[in-house]
């Protein structure tokens, strides 16, 4: 008897070449549409683009999704998770912006809702497995490894830092192992449509926004000072949860000199602090306090050596870990890096191998913190 995947599908090109890949394979395959965001319910007005269209863009991709089923003969299910998304994910991005801070929600996404509310939901339709669309891949073995995807400038194991071993126990990622101009060809021999179709961009389920009118639709702004270090004010900020660490467009700070960064912020005083020049020492770290650490396999040893990302698309960077208690680490990069950002997570690698990450928390050069 085949065994039985069910396959996110989200009416891009990823998915649908996933679905290719697992009917290539000889599995039984379903999909499964995932509505997340209601625009309307979740009074998303305020710079939504498509707010005056007639289809929104989660129904132009459920009409895509029907298209990419129906070509490839394969039972098309769809289910809402509007109520998870809001619970889950969104609202502790609202309340991480709230704290002047800089949250990611697909990690939350991927860990609440498509590989825990949409794996409970595949089970109850007979699934073995579930797969997703995801640049990366999974070795199953005694345990269950999670491995950077093939294509390198597209791999997507940062997001999916906060995954267990027992939720990648069930997942594949069938295109983990191919580039992205081979998954559009793929696509393209099998006559689907969404071969060119734009990649989705924007926040996790919710798409492309006008962010500062965005937020204002759930979080009221004060304005407050703009200032440096010394104390000196040049300007004024629209609320400091606009604004993120290393920051230079949107500051609309003329004079002469080098451009202007976003150095540091203050909640308390309502106080964004700027300084002149992209590598000004403020900008830079060299430990780090990282919490909510989820380990997908074999515990971290004080002392370990390995690498670890910052942020999305960073380039490594060779890191000591130690435990401070369990689930928080600290985080020394053996040469200083630019605009570590709290609220955006820590990732950790050995290799190829994705071993997991946290919270950045609190940064630091040396023993002085930094004000982010």
């Amino acid at each position: 008897m085949k065994e039985k995947v069910i396959v996110g599908l989200s009416g891009g090109v990823d998915s649908a070449v996933s679905i290719i890949k697992l009917l290539e394979a000889g599995y039984d395959v379903e999909a499964m549409f995932m509505r997340n965001w209601d625009a309307f319910t979740n009074n998303d007005i305020l710079g939504n683009p498509t707010i005056e269209d007639p289809l929104c863009p989660q129904e132009v991709d459920y009409q895509d999704a029907i298209k990419v089923a129906d070509k490839l003969g394969v039972k098309l299910h769809r289910i809402d998770f509007v109520e998870q998304y809001w619970n889950n994910v969104f609202l502790y991005f609202l309340s991480e912006y709230e704290k002047g801070r800089t949250p990611n929600p697909d990690i939350l996404c991927n860990k609440y809702i498509k590989f825990s509310s949409f794996l409970k939901h595949a089970f109850s339709l007979g699934a073995d497995f579930i797969a997703m669309g995801h640049y990366a891949r999974v070795l199953h073995q005694d345990k269950h490894y999670l491995l950077r995807g093939i294509d390198e400038n597209k791999d997507q194991t940062y997001f999916l830092s906060q995954l267990t071993s027992e939720q990648l126990k069930y997942t594949l990622f069938p295109i983990g192992d191919m580039l992205k101009t081979e998954v559009r060809s793929l696509a393209k021999q099998y006559g689907l449509e969404v071969s060119t179709k734009k990649d989705s961009t924007g926040v996790c389920f919710i798409g492309e926004r006008n962010f500062k009118q965005f937020l204002q639709n759930y979080l009221p702004a004060q304005k407050g000072p703009m200032k440096t270090m010394e104390g000196k004010i040049i300007g004024e900020h629209d609320g400091v949860m606009y604004y993120t660490i290393g920051q230079r467009k949107g500051l609309n700070i003329g004079g002469p000199g080098d451009p202007w960064f976003v150095v540091g912020k203050d909640i308390k005083t309502n106080s964004l602090f700027v300084g002149q020049g992209k590598e000004q020492a403020l900008l830079y770290g060299n430990r780090v306090i990282v919490s909510g650490v989820n380990i997908i396999n074999e515990p971290f040893i004080d002392g370990e050596k390995m690498t670890a990302k910052f942020r999305y698309r960073q380039k490594d960077v060779d890191v000591i870990v130690k435990w401070l208690d369990k689930g928080t680490l600290e985080v020394r990069t053996l040469q200083p890096v630019k605009a570590i950002t709290p609220g955006q997570a820590c990732v950790f690698y050995q290799g190829q191998y994705c071993l997991g990450g946290g919270t950045i928390e609190e940064v630091y050069f040396n023993d002085e913190r930094r004000l982010y």
